[in-house]
């Protein structure tokens, strides 16, 4: 028993490895419009226009706002869309 104990153990402990979470954060300036964010958020996150409204407004007031989540994989080709569209981005 003691050996599937162990077994069980290091599988979570690679599984959490591998489902590592980041985030992705959209940084204000001085040259985007709302529109503009909004209208990227909904195309590159799949955000809703309320929710890619609220994110702007948080971007906005308090200089960032993570608008995803997810393993740096999944998120850096959305990172990369947004900067091409001349919004800064990152993956934390």
């Amino acid at each position: 028993m003691e050996q599937f104990f162990h077994e069980e153990e290091s599988d979570l402990l690679v599984l959490e490895k591998e489902v590592e979470s980041r985030s992705l954060l959209v940084y204000n300036d001085e040259v985007n419009t709302f529109d503009w964010v909004i209208e990227t958020l909904v195309d590159v996150c799949d955000h809703s226009w309320e929710q890619a409204e609220q994110c702007s407004l948080l971007i906005h007031h308090k200089g960032k706002c993570s608008v995803r989540h997810g393993s740096y994989e999944e998120l850096r080709p959305m990172k990369e869309a947004i900067c091409d569209r001349g919004i800064s981005a990152a993956i934390n």
